[in-house]
């Protein structure tokens, strides 16, 4: 008996030697020492893994291994490998941004400087060095900076766009377009920079450029719940031609005064977002912190079969919620149009009248089970758009992206649509401008432009090339347009031809012998061009006509948010290879730029800044000599 007690004695403690582990602890940050939420360490060759907390906490157990080495990833950052020495129990990491540097491969143990690396001459540990700078850390050697490649062949597709050409006035005085508040476009372009490519012509959408940006326009003090703005200035890209800044505001309500809402989470949870879904789980759980009590959320997901995994849920209970998102996993392939079939029919089913009712579907837009090309999708959405239930796309992922099957999901599905490239653009899409994204304000909205032709020879509306709509669209109710919500701003620039200048964009005028123009030209009486707005209140069926007649009014100096515009607009068309550029260049788009950064508090112009010199290799290296 006792030999049998001392073997089980001796056979346990051999357990506990060959399955003895380490708890290794940190948190994760950017270079930028923000905290980075749902990070991934794994133990490198095991399936042992986890995942950083809201506060970039993570903890891990470690199996006995001879050199154990922790690997840190985040989608749009480098991965960082580290092999975790015998000595060591906390590991603080720093992950960098994929443009910064390429991808590095760490070891280290204490001391992680030596002391002729130092000005103190003193050991430097792991958890000093987020306190130094940048150039303490790496050194005063300058990284040398490559231009931007073509992007790798993937399967991501575009819908076609065909650059807006000069229109005469006197052949079509009038220019009719549907508004457009997407912002997909800019946050992709980002994510192609950041990945050292240029984007492809047809991803780059200068409206949704334009309008990922605020601007400072004055907000309605009628009954009406929009309001028009223009502002007039010269072309910085071709000199003897101008620009007119049209922008459109929306009335701002407090949270405390928006309607309730009933949401349906509709997740792609198929295997090509296999390494999007910790993002969309990330985006999600921003959005719901803003939820309150009366507010609802139901959660559906599809990938080869679709479900229901949560039901109608009050927002004030947050931990259900989100227990219900971090149990899903990727897999499978991807029944798109099953799934919002069914995020449609729990919408209806939990209806609110007079609240904000609405789908929020997280995809990279492959479908490929069931109902999936274009056309299905789009008959789909346009039938269900009449139940009163918005849709809001959110696009995720590379290599695999099907931006154009999302522009188009979201353009008739009455909604708006956003590409979530980082934890930084879910904060401003679900935190920032929260009411505007999910609550709209006035629908159907439509512009239409009469330019004089007794000052204005030929215009040009820059982007909008697929939110065009013929003239006689603009007074037919019937005629789907875009919708913008609480507090947004839409800006569109017009560039203009005077009917006093030569333009290398005009035909050569021809001596007619019965034509005669004696039109009146004295432009500091005419009228420029009146603007045309229609748009319906929530509830109505039927639209609202404003009209705003504008002077011929050139001021002496801009404001900062036409020169930042005009640097966006101007950028956009460089990445197109555009052939409307006369004289404009990079350096000329972030010299604009600059002067239009104005009061920039969230750092959103900062950050395209930093864009334009990371296209422009000169730009970049002047920057460098700089500091």
């Amino acid at each position: 008996m006792k030999k049998i007690f001392f073997t089980f004695i001796l056979l346990f403690f051999i357990s506990i030697i060959g399955f003895a582990q380490r708890t290794i602890t940190g948190t994760v940050t950017d270079e930028n020492q923000e905290i980075i939420m749902f990070a991934s360490v794994k133990v490198k060759g095991t399936e042992i893994g986890t995942t950083t907390d809201f506060d970039g906490k993570y903890k891990i157990e470690i199996p006995e291994m001879e050199k154990p080495i922790l690997v840190f990833s985040y989608i749009g950052i480098v991965a960082k490998e580290i092999e975790v020495k015998k000595d060591i129990n906390i590991i603080d990491v720093e992950l960098l941004m994929v443009a910064t540097l390429d991808e590095i491969v760490v070891t280290y143990a204490i001391p992680l400087i030596v002391q002729d690396n130092t000005s103190s001459g003193h050991v430097v540990t792991g958890k000093e060095i987020p306190k130094l700078s940048k150039k303490r850390r790496f050194g005063k050697k300058k990284t040398k900076k490559k231009p931007l490649k073509s992007p790798e062949p993937n399967s991501e597709s575009y819908a076609r766009i065909n650059e807006n050409t000069f229109a005469t006035v006197k052949r079509k005085p009038l220019s009719t377009f549907s508004i457009d508040v997407d912002k997909a476009a800019y946050s992709n372009i980002r994510r192609f920079i950041n990945n050292g490519e240029k984007p492809s012509k047809d991803a780059v959408r200068i409206e949704e450029m334009i309008n990922y940006f605020n601007y400072d326009y004055a907000t309605p003090k009628d009954e009406h719940p929009i309001v028009v703005h223009t502002e007039l200035g010269n072309c910085p890209w071709n000199e003897k031609h101008q620009l007119i800044k049209v922008g459109l505001k929306a009335k701002e309500l407090s949270k405390d005064n928006l309607p309730p809402s009933n949401l349906v989470f509709l997740l792609d949870v198929s295997g090509s977002m296999g390494s999007s879904l910790q993002l969309v789980k990330e985006a999600m759980a921003i959005l719901v912190e803003e939820l309150r009590e009366e507010d609802k959320v139901s959660i559906v997901v599809y990938a080869g079969a679709t479900g229901l995994v949560l039901e109608p849920t009050s927002g004030s209970d947050k931990e259900t919620i989100l227990n219900a998102m971090n149990k899903l996993q990727a897999g499978g392939g991807t029944a798109g149009g099953a799934g919002i079939q069914l995020a449609y029919k729990v919408a209806e089913e939990q209806f609110m009248k007079g609240g904000n009712n609405r789908i929020i579907l997280a995809t990279d837009g492959d479908f490929n089970i069931g109902m999936s090309s274009n056309r299905a999708m789009e008959d789909l959405i346009v039938e269900k758009r009449e139940t009163g239930i918005y849709l809001t796309c959110l696009g995720f992922g590379m290599g695999n992206y099907k931006d154009d099957k999302m522009e188009l999901l979201a353009d008739k599905g009455n909604g708006n649509y956003a590409y979530i490239d980082t934890k930084d653009e879910a904060v401003k899409v679900f935190q920032t401008e929260f009411s505007g994204t999910m609550f709209t304000i006035a629908k159907d909205v439509k512009f239409q432009l009469e330019f004089n032709p007794a000052v204005v020879a030929a215009y040009r509306l820059i982007g909008y090339e697929n939110r065009l709509l013929e003239e006689e669209d603009f007074d037919n109710d019937a005629k789907d347009a875009g919708e913008i919500g609480i507090g947004h701003t839409v800006t569109a620039l017009y560039e203009i031809i005077p009917v006093d200048v030569e333009s290398a964009f005009l035909q050569k005028k021809q001596k007619l012998k019965y034509q005669r123009n004696k039109a009146n030209r004295n432009k500091k009486t005419a009228e420029l061009l009146t603007v045309k707005l229609r748009y319906k209140p929530i509830e109505s069926k039927k639209s609202i006509k404003l009209e705003y007649p504008v002077k011929y009014n050139l001021p002496k100096n801009n404001s900062v948010d036409f020169q930042f515009a005009s640097s966006i607009a101007l950028f956009g068309m460089l990445l197109r290879d555009s052939e409307y550029i006369k004289n404009g260049n990079y350096e000329m788009a972030l010299e604009l730029a600059k002067k239009g950064k104005g009061d920039d508090e969230k750092g959103y112009r900062k950050e395209y800044i930093e864009l334009i010199q990371k296209v422009d290799v000169k730009l970049i290296s002047a920057e460098t000599e700089e500091d």
